[in-house]
């Protein structure tokens, strides 16, 4: 109640700085900030549009298809097309779908089946973005009218889904399914949903995890993983993790996940450290990682920490990263590039080499350190070589071979345009992705 009386006045909130064009007169800039209760200091001159968001509005307005990208479909996940069901499937091996180059259809099929059979006894999922009007929330209301077990884990303050997810809390709620609203102070961002299921006269339990949310719509637009999986010790972990945010019990050893705001920091921290350990005695190490922001201090401190002992480190970072790379006697052994394109780069993918030895994990959680201290996020190994050789090949190797859409930052914090000279032909990772989905599936149509 506290929340939804809290979105009718979220738009009357104080204001903190004001923003005007470069070329606002002094009479209007200081008419405003009079009214706004605002210092001289809380304004800011900006060169260019005031509001970017408006520009989308062009879009609409202008008949330029020469300008827009052309239309794309995603193809079915290649796993799972067999038309064989996926309980069968997950007991020969684990899933992956990589989004939005394969479709998040496979996801709500996982779902789908789960709640058309009878055997499914409970379902658990957390909630964090939606969108307000999703199939998966209706097929989860359709598990509720089945009889099953449906608990739902709802995060009411993810920006700007508040109403959204409080709808769909008050209709889950009004029909019979346990929603839960995590723990007090911390925001639940992992991506997880966990199926149990007769089978004989045990039961199995089925897992769904996810580097992004359970939206149809960004699903079309951000790169992501999911990862479904029959796993007995991650789908153990993941039931613990549940529990814990149902009754905020003490939380057991886990096997498999790392869990913030428990182990995820001092985990990461501890494998880095390790790395440059190994590298001061002569190993040969690797570091890649990719995600949206890196801006914990401590994380920052133990790459440069681990790239002085000989660590090679490339960062994918899309967004904010406040690491100085390339910084001669300080960085030099880490190179940090963005990549900017057609989808949004969202997926959270960290691979740990010490000589022969590998590890990837993907994860929920950026690293910052309002996901290592203050919201629950998860991050995940991938055991399967063939599966981490496919993760490392298309959400890291492609990304750090992209010669159109990539920036890499420099040792005086600008980043520069990467060009491919010479007679090398350029490529871009995300549109040489979507050529090797479209040819994977038009060999499959034809087969």
């Amino acid at each position: 109640m506290a929340l939804r009386q809290g979105l009718v006045h979220r738009h009357y909130g104080q204001a903190v700085r004001l923003e005007v064009s470069a070329g606002c007169s002094d009479y209007l800039s200081d008419f405003l900030l009079k009214q706004f209760e605002l210092p001289d200091q809380a304004l800011f001159r900006v060169a260019g549009p005031v509001n970017l968001v408006r520009l989308t509005q062009l879009i609409d307005l202008v008949n330029r298809p020469d300008l827009c990208f052309p239309p794309y479909k995603a193809s079915f996940p290649v796993q799972m097309a067999s038309g064989q069901s996926i309980f069968e499937r997950l007991k020969q091996g684990d899933i992956l779908i990589h989004q939005p180059f394969e479709s998040f259809d496979g996801v709500l099929a996982f779902l789908r089946e789960s709640v058309n059979d009878p055997d499914v006894l409970a379902i658990k999922q957390t909630i964090y973005r939606t969108g307000p009007d999703s199939e998966l929330m209706d097929l989860l209301r359709e598990a509720v009218r089945r009889g099953k077990e449906v608990t739902v884990v709802v995060e009411l303050k993810a920006r700007f889904d508040e109403e959204a997810n409080i709808n769909w809390a008050e209709m889950l709620e009004s029909i019979g399914a346990q929603v839960l609203y995590g723990v007090v102070g911390l925001k639940t961002h992992a991506k997880m949903m966990l199926v149990t299921r007769r089978e004989g006269k045990s039961l199995r339990r089925y897992g769904h995890l996810s580097t992004g949310n359970y939206n149809p719509r960004t699903a079309r637009l951000y790169t992501d993983v999911s990862h479904i999986t029959a796993d007995t010790a991650l789908t153990s972990d993941m039931d613990h993790v549940f529990v814990q945010l149902a009754s905020q019990s003490r939380l057991p050893k886990l096997r498999k996940l790392w869990f913030a705001p428990f182990f995820l920091h001092r985990n990461l921290i501890t494998k880095i450290d390790g790395l440059a350990t190994a590298a001061g005695q002569g190993t040969d190490c690797r570091i890649v990682a990719k995600m949206n922001s890196l801006t914990d201090e401590a994380l920052i401190h133990s790459l440069m920490r681990a790239g002085r002992q000989g660590v090679k480190i490339d960062l994918i970072v899309r967004g904010a990263c406040m690491l100085p790379a390339q910084v001669p006697g300080h960085t030099e052994n880490i190179r940090v590039r963005s990549v900017i394109g057609r989808f949004l780069e969202h997926s959270r993918v960290f691979y740990f080499r010490q000589g022969e030895d590998d590890d990837l994990y993907l994860s929920s959680a950026d690293w910052m350190n309002r996901n290592m201290v203050r919201r629950v996020e998860l991050a995940w190994p991938v055991t399967d070589p063939v599966q981490r050789q496919r993760l490392v090949d298309e959400c890291l190797v492609a990304y750090l071979h992209d010669g159109i859409d990539a920036w890499d930052l420099g040792s005086d914090g600008r980043y520069v345009r990467v060009q491919s000279g010479g007679k090398t032909v350029a490529h871009g990772a995300q549109a040489a992705l979507m050529a090797r989905y479209a040819a994977r599936e038009k060999d499959m149509d034809g087969a």
